[in-house]
């Protein structure tokens, strides 16, 4: 039975070419006020002004549903690490009383504290945990998100986060597409010795899990301490070797010239860009590569920089929102919080803000084909906001207005 979506007071659809948002087609939102969604088998049949959808000839025995307020298409996070067994607490009392990211991973802290409490944790909690959090998405309008390894640094726990992965995908609505990220840091067994991990990445977890097909993506930490530029590229031509899709950590805490590796390794998107020159942005535009902006890590570990989104933005690159919701630097899964940092820090507009989070968080999956927009022909991904206007959702911040999040044409969650 199709179901009728109605009483829509603002509809943000996002309709518009099957590609990425760039320069002022991120603020194109395909606003519709009086509207009305219709949906069957998953998938939007027809979007935009109530009495026209309402005459559609699957509307009149639609089952109705009267929702108010406002919607647009389901929140993409497309940068999560959203695996991990416990809260970086020590990290967190550390930078309280003054201590840098160097200073903590130094004594011990940041991506290596999080490996033992991981390489212990049965796969099955592991996958309950997952869920759990899953559910927090949904609660603040999140109907999709990539969901990054990258806390084992192991050939066995690697394989075993990404089969929680897939594990949890069968306990929550929220979709999850998985992406490798063994190359996030180098494990005690490998100290000092970054390339001899990569090469050990490269002949045995790459190849095991690539034949599970575990993951979508690969991604490589490219910074000061971690991995160079030269390895990062090399690391990501190997990743696509096997199938997989290039991402890639670069300029998070200087510039150091992994945004232009990850372009010449076909990266799909750069994230954090917080310190990208204007050669970086350059080869972004030049490779298609989308810019995925994390500003809540940058406001929860109180830099005083930010992602410089209006030069990116005016030179034409896709900008993209995510979370990094992950246990030491960024604990924040509302995406609503994320859009109001982009807004106040980064000097990006509401409308980009919400682009960003929706439409070119999809392509920055490679999904923006199905995901991102409310047009026939869509998945029915929707989330609903008690707000009378859009720009609400980036004006109010520290808790969530999600009322209703519907994933495939089903309620994920209602308040």
């Amino acid at each position: 039975m199709a179901t009728l979506f109605t009483g829509i007071k603002q509809l943000l659809t996002f309709a518009g070419d099957a590609a990425p948002r760039a320069g002022a087609a991120m603020r194109e939102t395909g606003l519709v006020k009086n509207a009305a969604v219709l949906v069957e088998n998953g998938v939007i049949e027809a979007a935009g002004p109530r009495a026209a959808v309402h005459r559609h000839r699957l509307a009149k025995k639609a089952k109705v549903v009267e929702t108010g307020g406002v919607c647009l298409p389901g929140f993409v996070d497309s940068h999560t690490h959203m695996v991990f067994a416990e809260p970086r607490l020590k990290d967190f009392s550390m930078r309280t009383a003054g201590a840098t990211y160097q200073e903590i991973k130094a004594a011990g802290g940041g991506i290596i504290s999080s490996i033992g409490a991981v390489r212990k944790q049965p796969q099955r909690a592991m996958a309950a945990q997952l869920a759990g959090r899953a559910a927090r998405f949904l609660q603040c309008g999140t109907t999709t998100a990539e969901v990054k390894s990258g806390y084992g640094l192991s050939l066995d726990s690697e394989l075993k986060i990404l089969r929680a992965v897939r594990e949890a995908a069968k306990l929550t609505p929220l979709e999850m597409l998985p992406t490798l990220l063994a190359a996030h840091g180098v494990p005690p067994e490998f100290a000092g010795e970054p390339q001899k991990y990569l090469d050990h990445i490269v002949s045995e977890i790459l190849p095991k899990a690539a034949a599970e097909k575990l993951a979508v993506f690969a991604d490589i930490f490219c910074e000061k301490g971690y991995f160079t530029p030269e390895q990062t590229a090399a690391y990501l031509k190997k990743a696509r070797e096997f199938g997989f899709v290039p991402k890639v950590h670069s300029e998070q805490l200087s510039n150091y010239g992994g945004t232009r590796a990850g372009a010449a390794a076909g990266a799909i998107s750069a994230d954090h860009a917080d310190h990208v020159y204007a050669e970086d942005i350059a080869a972004m535009r030049e490779a298609g590569t989308i810019a995925t902006l994390l500003p809540a890590s940058n406001f929860y570990l109180a830099l005083a920089k930010y992602p410089p989104a209006r030069e990116i933005i005016a030179e034409g690159v896709p900008v993209a929102l995510a979370t990094d919701f992950n246990p030491g630097t960024c604990p924040c899964w509302n995406m609503q919080f994320v859009a109001a940092v982009a807004c106040t820090h980064c000097g990006m507009t509401p409308e980009e803000a919400l682009c960003a989070a929706t439409v070119n968080g999809a392509w920055a999956l490679g999904i923006g084909d199905r995901c991102g927009s409310v047009a026939p022909g869509m998945k029915a991904d929707l989330a609903f906001f008690a707000a009378d206007d859009y720009r609400e959702l980036c004006y109010y911040f520290g808790s969530s207005q999600a009322s209703m999040t519907v994933k495939a044409g089903r309620v994920a969650w209602k308040a």
